[in-house]
């Protein structure tokens, strides 16, 4: 597999390539079709790397930024509760100064924190890239628990029904 592009630009993963067409896929749609040759061109881009800018960039941002668990909380808390500010970062989390800046530093650098003041003092606000993008992971997580709260629901009118008619 690889990636090649048409006249217009537009960008398609190579599956199979024969004497006049070729058989690509759109890497958004998955869509796949067959595209003369002549209109096609190989680019140095990995084939990973174009099915990856199939997921949005922030998203993108945020996986490359986020490290591991604490960090992407550190990210959910502040989208949570607004900007807050380093003394209180300090106050709510068992980062030492260092790490906690470290880490900071890291998202700001990414763009996903930007600094800003709170009381008068230092501190950092989600920008609206993180914002976007931990909408787009978080989306799932309530979906799950909606179709899980529901089937519980279900399971206890299921036990209540089943109660009542053997109480009769």
């Amino acid at each position: 597999m690889k990636t090649v592009q048409d006249d217009t630009g537009k960008r398609y993963l190579l599956l199979k390539r024969s004497e006049q067409a070729s058989l690509v896929r759109d890497p958004e749609s998955g869509n796949e079709c067959y595209v003369q040759n002549d209109r096609l061109e190989s680019t140095d881009e990995h084939p990973f790397e174009t099915a990856a800018r199939t997921v949005p960039r922030s998203v993108r941002t945020l996986l490359e930024a986020v490290p591991d668990e604490k960090t992407l909380g550190l990210l959910v808390e502040l989208e949570r509760r607004g900007p807050l500010g380093i003394r209180t970062l300090l106050d709510v989390s068992d980062f030492c100064e260092s790490d906690l800046h470290g880490r900071l530093t890291v998202l700001s650098a990414a763009g996903l924190l930007a600094e800003t003041e709170v009381d008068g003092a230092r501190g950092y606000r989600t920008t609206e890239e993180c914002a976007d993008a931990l909408g787009v992971i978080r989306s799932d997580v309530s979906d799950a628990a909606d179709e899980s709260a529901t089937g519980d629901a279900f399971d206890v009118n299921e036990r209540s029904t089943q109660t009542n008619e053997t109480e009769t």
